[in-house]
């Protein structure tokens, strides 16, 4: 074999003593980098907990209206130490602003089951 390459011409081997890039150049690459994940991650947290708390409000009015006929209000939270556990938790208010644990939601709210009879829930 030949120490002869024609593609390598003109090469110059990289000095180990310098950086490939300055540290202004590469601190700017990370910062566009991470602004970059954050524009594509963000979004997405803010339309699911959207849909989640939009959710959890229609659920909690269905099971308000079912279970506390007279209640004046209907409150969908998202709670870390409630009744419940951790998720979303329902409250029916009164006429006199109290408020009554009703039901938990979940950690992702699902619209309520029909409980017909003749069906299986």
């Amino acid at each position: 074999m030949s120490d002869n390459h024609p593609e390598l011409s003109g090469y110059e081997p990289h000095d180990d003593k310098r950086p490939l890039r300055s540290r202004h150049v590469t601190r700017l690459m990370r910062i566009i980098v991470v602004l970059g994940l954050l524009a594509l991650v963000v979004p997405g947290v803010l339309t699911t907990m959207h849909v989640a708390s939009v959710t959890a409000a229609n659920t909690c009015l269905v099971h308000v209206a079912r279970y506390y006929p007279y209640a004046s209000s209907a409150d969908a939270r998202f709670e870390f130490t409630g009744p419940g556990g951790l998720g979303w938790q329902c409250y029916a208010a009164d006429r006199n602003e109290r408020e009554t644990f009703v039901t938990q939601l979940g950690l992702i709210p699902s619209a309520p089951r029909s409980d017909a009879p003749g069906r299986d829930t």
